[in-house]
């Protein structure tokens, strides 16, 4: 069985803490891989790594790390294959989601190889008489970064590239269950020429996060995940004195009214709901159907998952895995048979599902869940699976008040050909990110990603320019170059003549 590594200073570095986890294969259900858990002392040995490497980049210039970034990107983007298969060994996720990961992480990559235009300064000069006011932004020190399995390169690639690039150094903690992409990550960033300790990697459990959340050197932290830990991440980490943003989970709605293409809304509801097998925070998990749309969609939604190509990530023939592990299978699979019990219909029950083969994996199928109300666990919970519920509501009206009552508010979407209903939606929806036509609208990388209410908690959203905003702080010089000519003391207070 293969043994992980941390990463920092530059290098590989053996765990010490005697404590590891294991690193399962999805498909197989056989563990293949253990993750040591860093103990305090080693998390204070990458911070005290990335606090020394502060010291030279933090003042680098601009051209120095624009230049090791462009060759970063250069990197990632060559080794894009290799890091999406580690992805699908560990994940699960089929080869294409995870190509399309890396790809959508690159964009961040990119985004950072400008930072020189997203740092430029503003200048007011002769403000009062020879007095100028100038506005910078300057780095933290050191930030960190706490990750979750669902996206391995991605989310990471939200984080650190942004802020090594506003001059910070960085301590990134990944998702126990899927170690490896961040590792290779680090290690491009090395032989791109970042210096030793700018960016590390510690693997670990609650005792790392923690220990990074009280750490007096940290200045800020950044989360992906649950709402339950993004809170508590949140209410630690500024407790601590940190600057925080952790954004939480979802329960995304995709509004359908009469006059929508049913054709379009039917394939954009299964891409959305089951794509990823359900584990993105931004899938679709519930259609509100308004009218009559909802029998005739979930007919066309039934024809199509009837189609669907369920195996292991390595195949290219398949459209969907496993889930991550098996405990979240049968946790999910409880969200079915409990909806049942609970008056839904299950028009498609995809509990039993397993591969020829692979019998051992974290199978399951797809599931469609019909007559769905807001008092069901299926609808209040965040189930993160490939669980579809369809809610039926009479009016526009009654649509757009049961999803804005929902206490997450991440994403949604509305399928419709009328310009002025897609209008009213984008503005009454209480959500922070809208599509039109759109199931998942994840910004692209030059504008930030995030939600409301539980699903985002502090004061900026991640990467896009609220990205640059949180990895930096702003200072006002205000500058007076006297003539002179000028001399003798007044003590009035400056009259701006």
């Amino acid at each position: 069985m293969k043994t992980l590594s941390h990463w920092i200073g530059g290098k590989p570095v053996e765990g010490t803490s005697g404590n590891f986890g294991p690193v399962y294969n999805p498909a197989t259900g056989a563990q293949e891989k253990q993750v040591p858990f860093a103990s305090v002392d080693e998390v204070d040995t990458a911070v005290a790594a990335a606090k020394e490497a502060f010291r030279s980049w933090g003042t680098s210039s601009l051209a120095k790390r624009t230049a090791i970034l462009f060759k970063y990107r250069e990197l990632v983007d060559a080794h894009r294959e290799e890091i999406a298969r580690l992805i699908t060994a560990e994940h699960g996720k089929v080869h294409s989601d995870a190509l399309g990961e890396v790809a959508r992480g690159l964009e961040i990559v990119e985004l950072a190889c400008g930072i020189s235009e997203k740092l430029k300064g503003e200048l007011s000069t002769q403000v009062s008489t020879r007095v100028d006011v100038s506005s910078i932004r300057q780095s933290l020190g050191v930030v960190a970064g706490i990750t979750p399995f669902n996206f391995p390169a991605m989310v990471p690639m939200w984080m650190f590239p942004i802020a090594i690039a506003c001059g910070n150094t960085f301590v990134l903690k990944p998702s126990e269950k899927v170690p490896s992409a961040a590792f290779k990550l680090a290690e491009l960033a090395a032989e791109a020429g970042l210096p030793d300790g700018v960016l590390n990697v510690v693997n670990g459990d609650k005792t790392a996060v923690d220990r990074i959340l009280a750490h007096p050197d940290i200045a800020a932290v950044s989360f992906v995940g649950s709402t339950p830990i993004a809170k508590y991440i949140h209410t630690t980490g500024t407790a601590n004195g940190k600057r925080v943003q952790a954004l939480g989970g979802a329960k995304n709605h995709m509004l359908v009214l009469p006059d929508a293409d049913l054709e379009l809304a039917a394939d954009s509801a299964i891409n959305a709901a089951y794509g990823s097998a359900g584990e993105r925070c931004m899938a679709i998990s519930v259609v509100v159907a308004v009218g009559d749309t909802a029998d005739p969609l979930i007919e066309k939604i039934k024809e199509r998952a009837a189609a669907l190509r369920i195996g292991p990530g390595d195949d290219p023939a398949s459209e969907m895995g496993p889930l991550i592990t098996k405990v979240h299978r049968d946790k999910v699979a409880s969200y079915v048979t409990g909806a049942a019990a609970q008056g839904a219909t299950v028009a498609i029950d995809g509990t039993g599902f397993t591969v020829e083969g692979h019998e051992d994996g974290h199978w399951i199928g797809v599931s469609l869940l019909d007559n769905v109300t807001p008092e069901m666990d299926c609808y209040r919970d965040e189930i993160f699976g490939p669980v579809l519920s369809v809610v039926r509501v009479g009016t526009y009206d009654e649509a757009i008040a049961l999803m804005n009552n929902s206490p997450w508010g991440n994403g949604t979407a509305i399928f419709t050909r009328d310009g002025g209903a897609a209008r009213r939606f984008q503005l009454e929806v209480e959500a922070g990110m809208v599509g039109v036509n759109v199931p998942i609208p994840v910004p692209v990388g030059y504008h930030s990603f995030g939600g409301w209410k539980d699903s985002l908690f502090g004061d900026h959203h991640i990467y896009g320019n609220d990205g640059v905003h949180f990895y930096t702080r702003g200072k006002v010089v205000t500058t007076r170059w006297p003539d002179p000519s000028d001399g003798g003391i007044n003590l009035g207070f400056p009259s701006h003549s």
